[in-house]
């Protein structure tokens, strides 16, 4: 099952929501990650994580990613937190990445090379 959740700002960011067999979403985001998309993206990952008994959130086509997507992340996984469901990033590009690395999100929420990796841990 895939829900295309369109784009949050057109030629910026396109959300894509699939569900796995097992019920656990995996959520697409290709673009830039900034303030204006992140209302959208929040909406899309709180609505997963109240949902799905996992979210994996793949970053693999995300060229840039500012605070306010750095607040969304951390959101989703308060929530994810306080509803006892995972809450995975996956497939980061290097420059993604390494602002994922200097706020410290990499040790508050799990990131894995792959989508698969997240998938199975």
């Amino acid at each position: 099952m895939a829900d295309i959740e369109g784009a949050a700002v057109p030629e910026r960011l396109l959300i894509t929501r699939t569900t796995t067999g097992d019920g656990v979403s995996v959520v697409v985001l290709a673009g830039e990650v900034d303030l204006d998309g992140s209302t959208q993206l929040r909406d899309v990952l709180l609505s997963s994580v109240q949902s799905a008994p996992g979210t994996v959130v793949d970053l693999g086509e995300v060229a840039f990613l500012d605070s306010s997507g750095i607040n969304v992340l951390i959101t989703a996984h308060r929530a994810a937190e306080a509803r006892g469901v995972r809450l995975r990033l996956a497939a980061p590009q290097h420059a993604v990445e390494r602002v994922l690395q200097l706020v410290g999100v990499d040790t508050l929420i799990p990131c894995y090379p792959t989508v698969e990796q997240a998938l199975s841990a």
